[in-house]
């Protein structure tokens, strides 16, 4: 198949996206697959993307010679879509999408590809948009009676404290789109509190306020309705945040989960009850949390997960005997099948 593998982009989460998809279009490559990693905002390094064999290590250093310019190129007006990039991807017989947080993972590039009948991996454009948006997701799960933290929204400009909303410190404070824990606080006490707000509303103006809940956290992978083993992520020091997840040895990740087996499906069917309250299909993984009294409570999706060996999905299907490339290659069937 034609495969463009799309990464890069202009969230912070730029860099991580960057390794997902130089894993991804390796494992594809390595399958057989005619597979081109190309920077959804830069580009690619050459005109014609299916000319020649792509030189995978070629296009990583290409795109990140653009690191540094995210900014000032946004800034600037430029284009979303870097040069060749709808081209070639109205060439390919699918886009895996690569890419993380915004304008990637929001369900605005999604629609531009429903628009131009491209194929694409990951959930439609409204489910998308939907789970990246945490306080609209918030909403969700508690009008769908999914197991959830108590939380509320925060916008810029509007005082409100978790008192006013029945909560009691600790909290968490989020950005409502952010990613990869980028902007997330624990708040313990008044101080850390503003300390929070004002962290959180240097990234964006719409904040996600929620009750802290203190226990073992799992996450589960979704992939065309059938729920993956469930793993469980315990950082060394800390919470699970951006140092955590991308810090060699910070965090052990034991899958399937120790867990009881009636304790397995309870946090499994709360997975897909989440799953089902956003509109999701093709896949995800949803992130869960458990008290020491074994209450479930879901605290958001991922509709396009880390794709590394080492993430958190692909640990998951390993467990049921998918290696890397295999998952990739499913990956691409069920978004195909649900286009």
């Amino acid at each position: 198949m034609k495969i463009i593998v799309l990464a890069g982009g202009t969230s912070t989460e730029r860099a991580v996206s960057i390794i997902s998809g130089t894993k991804v279009a390796q494992a594809l490559q390595e399958r057989g697959h005619q597979a081109v990693l190309m920077d959804v905002f830069c580009g690619y390094y050459d005109q014609d993307a299916f000319a020649s064999p792509c030189d995978i290590e070629k296009q990583v250093e290409y795109m990140h010679s653009f690191d540094r310019q995210i900014g000032e190129l946004v800034s600037s007006g430029r284009a979303f879509f870097g040069p060749g990039v709808l081209a070639a991807c109205q060439g390919a017989d699918v886009v895996f999408m690569a890419l993380h947080g915004s304008n990637g993972e929001d369900g605005k590039i999604q629609a531009v590809f429903e628009l131009f009948g491209i194929p694409f991996t990951g959930s439609h454009s409204f489910s998308s948009a939907l789970a990246m948006d945490k306080s609209i997701t918030k909403q969700l799960f508690l009008g769908e009676k999914v197991p959830t933290p108590k939380g509320f929204s925060l916008i810029r400009g509007r005082r409100q404290d978790p008192e006013d909303y029945g909560m009691s410190l600790p909290c968490v404070v989020k950005p409502a789109c952010g990613g990869s824990s980028v902007g997330v606080s624990i708040a313990r006490t008044p101080e850390e509190y503003e300390k929070a707000l004002e962290e959180g509303f240097s990234y964006e103006d719409v904040l996600v306020v929620e009750e802290y809940i203190k226990g073992r956290e799992f996450s589960v992978g979704i992939v065309d309705g059938e729920v993956y083993p469930v793993i469980e992520i315990a950082p060394i020091t800390g919470f699970y945040d951006y140092h955590n997840k991308y810090q060699a040895g910070s965090t052990v990740e034991t899958c399937p989960a120790d867990l009881p087996d009636e304790l397995t499906k309870e946090i499994q069917d709360a997975a897909l009850k989440a799953w089902n309250a956003l509109r999701l299909d093709s896949y995800a993984r949803i992130d869960v949390m458990m008290d020491a009294d074994h209450h479930v409570y879901c605290l958001e999706a991922n509709t396009l997960p880390g794709m590394t060996p080492t993430s958190l999905l692909p640990q998951e299907a390993a467990v049921i005997g998918l290696d890397f490339g295999a998952l990739c290659e499913r990956l691409i069937e069920v978004s195909l099948k649900n286009a």
